[in-house]
C-alpha cells in the first residue's frame, strides 16, 4: 500500500508559484518541477499535477476546472438518486396496477 501525504493548501500554492517564477530559469517546466519537487519533499509527478491543476483553473490550459468537476460530481449523484427514486416509483406503480386488477368487483 502506497504512503500518502497529505499537504497543506499553502504548501502546494507556494511549490506551484515557485514552478511558475523558475521555469524561465530551467530549460523545461519539468526541470524547474523536478527541482522544486525535491526541495519540498514531495515526487515531480505530485507537483506537476499541481502545475496542471492550476494551470487549468487559471484558463492557461484546456480542460474542467475544480469548480467544473465539483459540480460535475454533483450532479452525477443527483442523477443517480433520481434514477434510483424513478426505479422505486415504477415499481410501486406496477404493484399498485397489479393490486387493482387482482381486486374482486363488488
Amino acid at each position: 500500500m502506497k504512503n500518502q501525504i497529505s499537504y497543506s493548501p499553502e504548501v502546494r500554492e507556494r511549490a506551484v508559484r515557485l514552478v511558475f517564477e523558475q521555469q524561465k530559469e530551467h530549460k523545461s517546466q519539468w526541470m524547474a518541477i523536478k527541482s522544486i519537487a525535491s526541495k519540498i519533499g514531495c515526487t515531480a509527478e505530485t507537483l506537476r499535477t499541481w502545475v496542471r491543476r492550476t494551470e487549468i483553473d487559471q484558463g492557461i490550459r484546456g480542460g474542467l476546472s475544480t469548480a467544473d468537476r465539483e459540480r460535475l460530481k454533483e450532479l452525477e449523484q443527483e442523477n443517480r438518486e433520481l434514477k434510483r427514486a424513478n426505479e422505486i416509483l415504477r415499481k410501486a406503480s406496477a404493484y399498485f396496477a397489479q393490486a387493482e386488477l387482482d381486486r374482486r368487483p363488488k
